[in-house]
């Protein structure tokens, strides 16, 4: 089995953090290895799917400094090569449309350039955004907006 550290993050995600938090308590690092060695992932992609949301949650303050509304963002020639135009250009339409802020884009970009892909694709992006979303306090509301871009518009096509 070929699997992907967003592989493991969407399982991860579906069934645990997603789920109704007041149900069980969060689980540890080591219950989560176990269970995810368990379901077929491999050793190495669980340990650094484990290391991404480590990163995820390391210093919420990281990102704190980025400009407001109003600063253009350029992408240099590392990021233009692993973000398409349509990923950048969603990324950015995300931002001005209010699901996520500067602060988060720019977290949402470092997130997706630490998955070990290639190529990333608006799938990806909506996944990535989502959970980051979902690891910040008070973002209940970005969260349900973007849930539904992940969940209800599948096969609409972004123009």
């Amino acid at each position: 089995m070929k699997e992907s550290v967003l592989d493991i993050l969407i399982y991860l995600f579906e069934n645990y953090f997603d789920a109704d938090l007041d149900c069980a308590p969060e689980p540890d690092r080591d219950t989560l290895r176990d269970e995810l060695e368990r379901a077929g992932f491999s050793e190495r992609e669980v340990g650094r799917a484990l290391e991404w949301l480590e990163q995820l949650s390391a210093d919420p303050n990281r990102a704190g400094g980025i400009p407001g509304s109003r600063a253009i963002r350029i992408f240099d020639a590392h990021e233009q090569a692993r973000l398409d135009t349509d990923c950048r250009g969603y990324i950015l339409y995300l931002e001005n449309i209010g699901i996520i802020s500067p602060a988060q884009r720019e977290l949402v970009i470092d997130r997706l350039l630490a998955l070990d892909v290639q190529q990333i694709d608006i799938e990806q992006v909506k996944w990535v955004v989502l959970m980051v979303l979902f690891s910040q306090p008070g973002q209940q509301s970005a969260y349900l907006r973007m849930e539904d871009l992940v969940f209800d518009n599948r096969l609409q096509v972004v123009h």
